[in-house]
């Protein structure tokens, strides 16, 4: 009896251990199904997306989901270390509790229980109170053993919690400087719409190597931490997926239907975009190629491409007048959008759309056209300026 408590503390405590290396300090995503985190993350996730959408109002939903990143952080610190609390008790309980404790004068299994339960506690959280104190040196080993991986875990807490939170800032850093250059929610056909002047292509290509960079953070730090993939951005019409899908599509166009430089570039930041999207739906083992092949609605029907590819010709873009066009579109489509659409599925978030609706107030036209006036009154006073010098000149000769 006393052997099997002890095995089994000490695999409960040995599990917790190389849970936690895996999840905290190993910088690539594990290879193991049976790890303690990603248990814990499919009993809790599907109960709190029922829960939420047992809700008819939107708001609440949004809410309910963005609450779960935060808290099933606090729940998954809480259970390792009551799962430390319990291995380190059973394995104190296995060595016959050897304690002297006033308070345990009965010596029966429940209160040699609480007893050890009492001790790997206030070890494990290195009170140092006094009242129990071992009688064995194997019992003393144990509690040096306890009291330092208590330490060591309030360390890796502490540093783990600000790691979380900066690669979560840089993230959605990217993701609210979009709102000015694609719209909220981001679309392609914005995006290539606010790069429509004079330039633009410079600045759209500086856009592609910035996000670039982005996706190839985003894979490091949320294959490393996936945790970071439950939380949400601050805003409901904004999330870090239906950017990196608008960037996708943004790139997919480029390179298949409009003409110009930034080609290379969208090539480029395209596939690092696509490693990241991948490697995601890999994390939580969303299916295999063929799964994914069946699921999601068309995002872009034929009669969506023809409007499309009318707003883009009245952005004055070069489209290529290959008739193949739309198949190619289809083509690199269906090397990203699957695994996308796989993904927004399992953690509830949506998928841009190809072309923005109208709105009825739009505040990125309306102070383009006050640009736009702007330029045209200084260009009249430059005008009126000018007249007035030559007219002025034009009297002292006469005179």
């Amino acid at each position: 009896m006393h052997i099997i408590a002890f095995i089994f503390g000490f695999m409960l405590c040995l599990s917790v251990v190389i849970d936690a290396f895996q999840t905290i300090i190993l910088p690539r995503r594990p290879k193991s199904r049976f790890r303690l985190t990603r248990f814990f993350y499919l009993l809790t996730w599907r109960p709190w997306v029922a829960l939420a959408e047992s809700f008819q109002q939107k708001r609440v939903r949004d809410q309910l989901y963005s609450i779960f990143g935060p808290l099933s952080l606090l729940l998954l610190l809480v259970i390792w270390a009551a799962m430390l609390i319990i291995g380190f008790a059973f394995i104190y309980l296995a060595l016959g509790t050897p304690f002297a404790d006033s308070l345990n004068t009965a010596h029966t299994l429940i209160s040699n229980s609480r007893a050890c339960l009492y001790v790997s506690g206030t070890t494990l959280f290195t009170l140092g109170l006094g009242d129990v104190v071992p009688k064995t040196h194997l019992a003393r080993a144990f509690l040096v053993l306890e009291s330092g991986t208590g330490l060591g875990f309030v360390a890796l807490v502490i540093g783990f919690v600000p790691i979380l939170y900066q690669a979560f800032s840089r993230r959605e850093t990217s993701v609210a400087l979009l709102d000015g250059r694609a719209g909220s929610p981001p679309t392609s056909a914005e995006l290539l719409r606010r790069h429509g002047y004079e330039g633009g292509q410079l600045a759209l290509i500086a856009l592609l190597i910035e996000w670039e960079r982005w996706s190839a953070e985003l894979l490091e730090s949320h294959v490393s931490y996936p945790l970071l993939c439950y939380y949400r951005s601050q805003h409901d019409n904004q999330s870090w997926l239906s950017a990196l899908v608008a960037i996708l599509d943004t790139c997919a166009l480029l390179i298949t239907t409009i003409e110009g430089e930034p080609v290379r570039q969208a090539q480029l930041t395209f596939a690092m975009a696509r490693h990241a999207l991948i490697d995601l739906g890999h994390i939580f083992h969303l299916g295999s190629q063929e799964e994914q092949d069946k699921l999601g609605p068309d995002r872009l029907p034929q009669k969506e491409f023809f409007k499309l590819c009318e707003a883009l010709g009245e952005m004055h873009m070069r489209l290529c007048g290959d008739p193949a066009a739309m198949k190619r579109l289809a083509d690199i489509r269906g090397l990203y959008e699957p695994h996308a659409y796989t993904l927004c599925t399992y953690l509830r978030l949506s998928l841009p759309l190809w072309l923005a609706e109208p709105k009825k107030t739009d505040s990125w036209k309306a102070v383009a056209d006050l640009t736009v006036s702007n330029e045209s009154a200084l260009r009249a006073t430059e005008h009126i300026s000018a007249s007035a010098v030559t007219a002025h000149l034009h009297d002292e000769d006469h005179g």
